[in-house]
């Protein structure tokens, strides 16, 4: 197979993939929708419940872009405060990770059984119905997936991508891959995906692909900062909060990420597991960091709703 018809199959598999994504995040907000705002609403007057809900609700979407582009829209709406949506972002960051440990436990060959019974379930007529839309794009997510790993197979054996791969591997341009890739795609489940795809195919290494992964936290942010550009200024402030915090922990973490990338491959019990497990570490730390210094971030983002323009 020609490197274009590789390219080809790759893409294409991507754009199902991606369309997949968000047919089932529109889905889950279609059935759960109400519930989700009142949700994201009325449970985050304690930082830790908001935390919690963003992480949960992350996780049932599978997309933190989604969690923070609604969290953006209900502050913009004065549903919910300033304050409170702090929570629900970095909760958000943790419940994106439940992609890459599905992904690193091979767990994808579930993807044919939900879209059958997706398909049966929408014929049936009862209440359940409106639930088969979201199950069979939920299979669906995964059934590209397994088709975008078939398509990326051959590149084990170029030469060409073999080298391409060997001059990105640096902490930095890994870094800056990843938010490159994740802010071109706005997902940073794809970035994630195709970097587990990679690693367990031997393509490539996964202290090269941790440090991507990293990068793809910054990357996801331009979702909420291209929905927050025509919002009032409180829910820009809530785009530029996603932002700060994980430039934030991008930051903390560059100076020693090879070391960490090194120390994660080789206690992570398996390369896939490695990835997983350095995306979830990251933004636990991160988290943690922010929370202890929450108040200084929030003087620095007041002043942000001050100094921006009307």
């Amino acid at each position: 197979m020609s490197n274009f018809r590789i390219f080809l199959a790759a893409a294409s598999a991507i754009v199902l993939f991606l369309y997949g994504l968000q047919a089932f995040s529109q889905e889950i907000q279609t059935v759960g929708g109400a519930k989700l705002t009142e949700w994201l609403g009325r449970l985050t007057q304690s930082r830790w419940r908001a935390l919690l809900l963003g992480a949960v609700a992350t996780a049932i979407v599978q997309s933190s872009s989604a969690t923070t582009a609604l969290t953006v829209a209900l502050v913009d709406a004065g549903t919910m405060s300033f304050r409170s949506s702090l929570g629900v972002l970095l909760g958000a960051n943790i419940g994106t990770t439940s992609t890459a440990w599905l992904l690193s436990l091979k767990l994808t060959s579930i993807g044919p059984f939900f879209i059958v019974f997706g398909t049966v379930l929408s014929a049936l007529p009862t209440r359940f119905k409106i639930l088969g839309k979201a199950a069979f794009y939920f299979g669906f997510i995964f059934f590209s997936l397994d088709v975008i790993g078939y398509a990326l197979r051959p590149l084990a054996q170029d030469p060409v991508f073999a080298e391409i791969l060997s001059n990105s591997r640096t902490p930095i341009m890994g870094v800056l891959a990843g938010i490159l890739l994740t802010a071109l795609v706005q997902s940073s489940s794809i970035t994630t995906g195709l970097c587990i795809l990679l690693v367990q195919q031997d393509i490539l290494p996964a202290v090269a692909a941790i440090p991507i992964v990293i990068g793809a936290n910054v990357g996801t942010t331009a979702t909420a900062l291209l929905a927050s550009i025509k919002m009032h200024k409180s829910a820009q402030r809530v785009a530029v909060a996603n932002f700060s915090f994980n430039a934030f922990g991008v930051l903390l973490f560059l100076p020693f990420l090879g070391t960490f990338a090194d120390w994660i491959v080789e206690f992570g019990g398996g390369p896939g597991l490695a990835v997983a497990w350095a995306q979830l570490i990251f933004n636990v730390v991160m988290t943690a960091a922010v929370l202890m210094l929450l108040q200084l971030f929030e003087k620095q983002l007041a002043r942000y709703e001050t100094d921006a323009p009307g």
